[in-house]
């Protein structure tokens, strides 16, 4: 496919934003952000987090966007239209590997929402006998149901990408992305009512500076990256679906204000209710399957708000799983010529294996490691210290080193038809500051500082 070759693409400026902000939002906003906020001292960790994805983190969505647009090309393909015979093909390797290792073990936790979701629908899973650690822990060690509803949400999320950009992606976003964000506004309105002292909001709103340090800073960069689903060939697929007449800078900066938006409303969602009961807001990934039925356990109505949780959680998976799947889609139907339709099904199939062996991995495959970690930690340890890190990086090297400021230019300002006032600001920050950061944060991950 050469560069201008009709193909499918948003239908809309807003179709564009909900399905970039759908794939930016997910379990890294409800899920990891919480606990995060815990672990890193509460407020003044919100103020850097706030701060880097605008100063570092956008200009970044744009490069990837831009690439994506300009190329109109799946992650591989567009290094083959811009860099042709280039090393810089790298990047989509990366990308590609990237986006099938998260959803390698993202389908597993997946599928832990749907169960839960279930769960929930049951009057007596708040009023279990055992404890809900031993309740998660059978879970996920049992050979058999965790597989079948990590497979449900596979096929869920293969449902909606092989109708293809408008009919799939951009459709369900519209409806999912809504849905989301009314679920967790009441969710975060009863949790605030819960909270008498007042001590989640104090923990939220007042910050301690005495606490940073620069873990601090490194833990704020990544989870914003990672929030923000950058070095993973997501932006740039979706990129090459935006149309011409779209502002990518105001598009990067509507996905970003969306995620982090979400972001602060599952922190008002969670933490006042973690001190409510007097839960640590540092208990890490356990704070939504051990926690939180502890939580609706002691609550009027315990049932329907675990219910709402967890299909809230739900949808947030799905949307994030929808553009890694459309990752390796498209570049399927494009490098490949494979129908969307065998696309889908290849990507299934193959990322059914890979949620296989994260799944049992858990429980009747624990004592198979690899560096002393199993499937399912090998995988996150290797997407969120290895491949985003260096995913971002390179785009970032990309655009500020090897494409022609010119070209840069042209593409951001839409062939000049359009202003973008902070436009070597951008190419600054691609070219200086965000690649020293993102090569503290791959340091770190790695063990060296």
């Amino acid at each position: 496919m050469q560069q201008g070759t009709t193909r499918d693409g948003f239908s809309s400026k807003f179709g564009v934003l909900v399905a970039a902000a759908g794939s930016a939002v997910g379990l890294g906003n409800l899920w990891r952000f919480p606990y995060m906020v815990g672990e890193n001292g509460g407020s003044a960790f919100i103020i850097i987090y706030i701060l880097l994805m605008v100063v570092l983190c956008m200009p970044v969505m744009v490069a990837e966007f831009m690439v994506g647009r300009r190329a109109k090309r799946d992650v591989m393909g567009a290094f083959d239209v811009l860099a042709p015979r280039t090393p810089w093909k790298g990047i989509g390797v990366l990308g590609l590997t990237a986006a099938l290792v998260i959803l390698g073990f993202y389908c597993v936790v997946g599928g832990w929402t749907l169960a839960y979701m279930s769960n929930s629908v049951v009057p007596s899973f708040l009023s279990q006998t055992e404890t809900y650690a031993n309740s998660f822990q059978n879970l996920i060690a049992a050979p058999v149901q965790p597989l079948l509803w990590c497979f449900l949400f596979i096929l869920l999320t293969a449902l909606v990408v092989i109708g293809g950009v408008k009919n799939g992606i951009e459709r369900y976003s519209k409806i999912l992305m809504p849905v989301l964000f009314v679920m967790v506004m009441v969710l975060a309105v009863r949790a605030l009512t819960l909270d008498t002292e007042m001590k989640g909001l104090k923990f939220l709103f007042q910050p301690d500076f005495s606490k940073v340090n620069g873990n601090t800073f490194l833990a704020a960069l990544g989870q914003a990256f990672f929030s923000m689903s950058i070095g993973m060939g997501a932006m740039i697929t979706y990129g090459s679906y935006i149309p011409k007449n779209s502002n990518l800078v105001k598009t990067s900066y509507g996905v970003m204000s969306t995620d982090l938006l979400f972001s602060l409303l599952a922190g008002l969602a969670v933490i006042p209710a973690v001190f409510a009961f007097g839960i640590s807001p540092s208990e890490g990934p356990g704070l939504v399957f051990v926690t939180f039925p502890e939580i609706f356990s002691k609550l009027p109505l315990g049932n329907i708000l675990s219910l709402i949780f967890f299909v809230l959680l739900g949808i947030a998976a799905l949307t994030s799983s929808i553009s890694l799947f459309e990752v390796l889609v498209a570049y399927l139907v494009d490098a490949r010529r494979l129908s969307r339709r065998k696309a889908v099904g290849l990507v299934t199939c193959i990322v059914c294996v890979l949620g296989t062996l994260a799944s049992l991995s858990m429980g009747t495959l624990k004592h198979l490691t690899i560096f002393g970690k199993n499937f399912f930690d090998c995988c996150d340890s290797l997407s969120a210290n290895i491949l985003l890190p260096l995913g971002g990086l390179f785009i970032c090297l990309f655009v500020g080193w090897y494409m022609k400021p010119a070209d840069v230019r042209d593409e951001l300002t839409n062939g000049g038809t359009i202003r973008v006032p902070l436009f070597n600001a951008i190419l600054f920050i691609l070219r200086y500051a965000t690649p020293i950061a993102i090569l503290m944060i791959f340091a770190s991950g790695m063990g060296w500082i």
